[in-house]
């Protein structure tokens, strides 16, 4: 038996994957194995399903740890025993000291001792633990007396001689030193491997009463754990009954606000839901998400509440979504159903700026201890692997560049490169760290440090050892607490309007919006730039691609466009038959049926549920396992591969066409983990709407908060240019108008200091501050008397323009800065009377607005005063425009653009990309670059560009697809000498958005061949 092995959880130490662990203890015939993972409970309860598998008998601890130094090993007699292993550790963690160096005395744990750490007596249930390579020392006297209560305890950490030079590498990685300086005592011997168990018995052959000792304690152990029990907070009010009358209540006013007093329908369907909500009992999750959004409206927060939950009626009449699921026909049984065992999951958004405060909120108001954020395991990837590596092993540059080519290719050399190649490839998906989740909650029953040890991240909050598909597996339902810029951008609008324009906006009116005529025209031209969710190049294209002029085509766009749908060839077969109604066949009368409104195409989750129950046949026991694997909250494919023999021999019952059922399941293998339910998608598409009238109407006020809120999809040059064609009048930051962030007064948009990269943020506050204290600026002097400023921040200043107001060229203001700060003018700013202004007479220096175009890209990256074509050595503008593309069907045309993002596709053939650009004219549109062009004609960075290419119409959107494209060379850069190295540097300020999409080649669609017809 082996009660001391170290999984690769042991971060930065072991090196053995739980599964291979387990698999090669029953490989040995070992009958009894022990997890004891460093300062972690990550694997215990994988580990204890795994021993199950191979009926080998599972015992969990902890070895606990002050860095290198091994104190003692905790292992758990039962469940209690891990929650007091797991509490003690948590104290530790979280007041951040280091751990004593004597075991606590618990009830329901064994504590064993190290050799190294040996005490003088033992206690009731303390033991001396010793590796069979450390039998020759019990000889001693010391460990002579300790006989009678000491254990064979191997430690197992490594497999061979290969994984312990791979184990001596983490633990450099963990020093961050070089492998030369690794100590002896900071890795782990090399015979800690696992043997058998009579090589266990030959080396403590001198001592039986050794072995028969390890035997008892591990059949004192026995630690079973309960899969199937709820974990979550079960009550709100301290009563079941309690929480079904105050739910109950809360749904009925919703029901009457929602819908009125007259709606039977909508109170039918209110009581069904709460009555399965009673039977599962679901009541405690719901009043909990009601209760933290009880708070947020109170202080006036908008929300989002999407994901499964927004199927419900009562989510809907508690305020919980926004979401009417009587409209949208939203399926009931993807929300609840009597085979569900785990409540609806509830995604709630919040704006960035505010997601802390509502945080706040939920560990203060639900019992410390019983709240934590759920954990994740970040893993070495290929970039970290090859940056720690090059540093043990001391890599030079071109040796990294080797590594990078190779991707952790060896070469089947002896070099130290490919020495190194060979550890990276293994160290590749192995555990690097723990973090804390994105948005993962948990609210506990019990404290829950009954099932692990709780650690501080560096945001505050306490998290759990394991991640979100643990916490569902052991019955923790997260909630997700999210945060988003699109919500801030709104919240930001809404204010803005009110306070520049004087006009109140009910964001709340989504009806109003979603009819907006103005609104649909801008949604089917694709004028969603800035809009939550709809202004990438990509979902721009499909909206174009399917007319999109109402919400329930949004609804099922903010759906075809993920991966699983994608993939699966089902997108482009969506867009063909809303495009052409009557040009298709439905595959079978089920589709006709239960997925009429999306042309027989599966988009949603429910309708893959749907499928799978009413053409497969499968009980709806399997539609709950259906609906967790494409949710991606399960191990997705692994779900889904388990339902596919018992999905085939039901079709084949039901007399299904064989091909068609094999394409069927192909779609419903697409989902796994990459699909919306109709209610997420319903949702999204409503803040689309919110964000798409404020674009439409305010367009000035909208883009100034999308700035403000950190943008989007793209970067601030773009959003910029956005505020430009709504009307706005951009004008560089100023001293005495603009403020850390960007402004509006009237139509003038002052860009803010928070634009300004070089420049502290403290500063700037306290640059407005003292403005808003003691009046504007009058003049340089009298900017530099008032505040406490750099000399190279002031000079960022006067270049970006901010004291154009005193009407003298930047170069008299650059001169006369020096004379000021080097004669230390007083800073005083409560001084009754001013020294008088001494005028000077500079040499005028000519300067043009080219000029200033230079210092702006320096400074904000991008040029205010001019447009990028205006820098531009030719005068040519392109042969034709955005607008003349769609006349110019087929023909090859030559244009002039400005690079706006660029997005890597793996396809079969290589690496294509898609580019969207700007023509002089403004407007937007798009690209595709292929493998072979590329090859020559690359893209090289931001600026404009010569293009020659094909127009291509693909459902009333057009693309150009090139075969040749060329840089266009800007103007030297006039600030300095013709033909210093200088003349161009600015111009590598300009950057592209670039995207990359990492996942396998997408099948073509003659590839994929789905049917149009009828299959009977």
């Amino acid at each position: 038996m082996f009660l001391n092995c170290h999984s690769y959880h042991s971060l930065r130490y072991g090196t053995i994957p739980l599964e291979e662990l387990v698999e090669l203890a029953s490989q040995l015939g070992v009958t009894t194995l022990g997890l004891t993972d460093i300062n972690t409970v990550t694997g215990i309860y994988d580990f204890i399903r795994l021993c199950a598998a191979k009926n080998i008998k599972p015992i969990v601890g902890i070895e606990f740890r002050n860095d290198d130094e091994k104190l003692y090993t905790g292992l758990a007699k039962n469940m209690k025993g891990i929650g007091e292993l797991c509490k003690f550790l948590t104290e530790y963690n979280l007041s951040k000291k280091l751990l004593p160096n004597l075991a606590p005395k618990l009830k329901n744990a064994f504590m064993v001792y190290p050799l190294s750490n040996a005490p003088v007596r033992l206690e009731k249930n303390e033991f001396l633990g010793v590796n069979g390579y450390e039998a020759t020392q019990l000889i001693k006297p010391v460990y002579q007396k300790l006989l009678r209560k000491t254990i064979a305890f191997p430690s197992v950490t490594i497999r061979n001689g290969e994984e312990f030079e791979l184990h001596k590498t983490l633990r450099c990685i963990d020093h961050n030193i070089l492998l030369s300086q690794l100590p002896e005592h900071a890795h782990c011997h090399p015979f800690e491997v696992m043997d058998t168990s009579k090589t266990l018995e030959k080396q403590f052959s001198r001592y039986s009463g050794i072995i028969r000792n390890t035997q008892k304690l591990a059949k004192r152990c026995t630690f079973k754990f309960d899969f199937t029990v709820p974990r979550n907070k079960k009550l709100y009010t301290g009563t079941k009954s309690g929480d079904m009358l105050l739910l109950s209540q809360l749904a009925e006013d919703g029901i009457v606000r929602r819908y009125g007093t007259k709606n039977k329908a909508a109170q039918a369907r209110m009581k069904k839901e709460l009555k399965v909500i009673g039977e599962l009992n679901f009541t405690g999750y719901f009043l909990i998400t009601w209760d933290i959004v009880r708070y947020s409206q109170s202080k006036g927060f908008m929300h989002v509440g999407r994901g499964s939950g927004a199927n419900s009626i009562v989510s809907y009449a508690l305020g919980i979504t926004d979401i009417c699921p009587m409209e949208l026909d939203l399926y009931f049984e993807r929300f609840l159903n009597q085979n569900r065992k785990s409540p609806p999951d509830f995604d709630i958004d919040w704006s960035w700026q505010e997601r802390d405060e509502i945080l706040d909120y939920i560990f203060k108001r639900f019992s410390p201890g019983h709240v934590a954020f759920c954990g994740t395991i970040v893993e070495f990837k290929h970039r970290s692997i090859m940056r720690e590596l090059g540093k043990v092993y001391g890599l030079q540059k071109a040796e990294l560049d080797q590594l990078s080519r190779n991707g952790l290719q060896s070469s089947g050399t002896d070099s130290v490169v490919d020495r190194v190649a060979k550890l990276g490839a293994m160290l590749l998906g192995f555990p690097n760290q723990r973090s804390m989740h994105a948005c993962g909650v948990i609210i506990s029953e019990e404290p829950i440090t009954n099932f692990s040890a709780l650690e501080i991240k560096p945001k505050g909050f306490p998290i759990v050892q394991f991640d979100m598909h643990i916490a569902e597996d052991i019955g923790f339902e997260k909630f997700d607490i999210l945060s988003q810029r699109g919500l801030g951008t709104i919240a930001s609008t809404v204010e803005l309007v009110k306070r520049n324009k004087g006009i109140s906006i009910d964001i709340e009116q989504i009806n109003e919006f979603k009819n907006d005529t103005q609104c649909n025209t801008n949604l089917e031209i694709g004028n969603t730039l800035g809009c939550f969710y709809i202004e990438s190049p990509a979902m721009r294209g499909l909206l174009r691609r399917l007319k999109c002029n109402d919400y329930p085509t949004l609804v099922a766009a903010s759906s075809i466009i993920r991966p699983g749908v994608a993939k699966s060839g089902m997108m482009k077969e969506y867009i063909f038959r809303h495009n052409n109604p009557n040009s298709f066949e439905y595959f079978h009368e089920v589709f006709e049926e239960f997925l009429g409104d999306t042309y027989g195409i599966m988009v949603y989750q429910e309708d893959v549920i749907k499928i799978a129950l009413h053409y497969g046949g499968l009980e709806a026991t399997y539609g709950d396992i259906l609906r967790r694997a494409i949710s991606g909250k399960s191990r997705s494919k692994k779900e889904i591969e388990s339902l596919k023999y018992m999905f085939f021999e039901s079709c084949k019952r039901l007399g299904r066409n064989e091909q068609l059922s094999v394409e069927v399941f192909r779609q419903i293998e697409s989902f796994a983990g990459y699909s919306f339910c109709k209610a997420h998608s319903a949702s999204y598409a409503v803040e689309s709407y919110q964000s798409l009238y404020l674009k439409t109407y305010y367009g000035i006020e909208f883009m100034v908060c999308a700035i403000n809120n950190g943008g989007g999809f793209y970067r601030t040059e773009i959003y910029v240019h956005e505020a430009k064609r709504a009307g706005g009048n951009v004008l560089v930051p100023c001293v005495n108008n603009s403020e850390q962030e960007t402004i509006l007064k009237g139509e003038d948009i002052y860009l803010g200091f928070g634009l300004i990269k070089s420049m502290d943020e403290k500063l700037a506050v306290q640059l407005v501050e003292e403005r808003r204290a003691n009046g504007d600026y009058t003049s340089l002097e009298n900017f530099l008397s008032r505040t406490h400023i750099g000399g190279e921040t002031l000079q960022t200043l006067i270049f970006v323009g901010a004291f154009r107001f005193t009407g003298k060229p930047k170069s008299d203001l650059i001169i006369r800065a020096k004379m000021l700060q080097s004669r230390e003018v007083s800073k005083s700013p409560t001084l009754l009377m001013e020294e008088p202004i001494q005028e000077y007479e500079f040499p005028i220096m000519e300067r043009n607005g080219i000029e200033d175009a230079f210092d702006e890209i320096e400074i904000l990256g991008f040029s205010v005063s001019r447009s990028p074509f205006e820098l531009l050595k030719t005068k040519y503008r392109g042969d034709i425009m955005n607008k003349q593309l769609l006349d110019n069907y087929k023909k090859t045309v030559r244009m002039l653009a400005y690079l706006v993002s660029t997005k890597q596709v793996p396809t079969k053939n290589g690496n294509m990309y898609f580019g969207t650009w700007i023509d002089h004219d403004g407007d937007y549109f798009d690209s595709a670059h292929f493998a072979t062009s590329l090859k020559k004609y690359p893209f090289k960075g931001g600026g404009c560009y010569l293009l020659l290419g094909r127009v291509e119409v693909d459902f009333h959107f057009p693309t150009v697809v090139i075969s040749k494209m060329e840089k266009m060379p800007f103007v030297p850069d006039p600030r300095y000498e013709s033909g210093t190295d200088r003349d161009y540097k600015v111009h590598e300020r300009l950057k592209e958005d670039r995207s990359i999409t990492h996942r396998a080649p997408y099948p073509q669609e003659h590839e994929i061949g789905l049917p149009r017809s009828r299959m009977s």
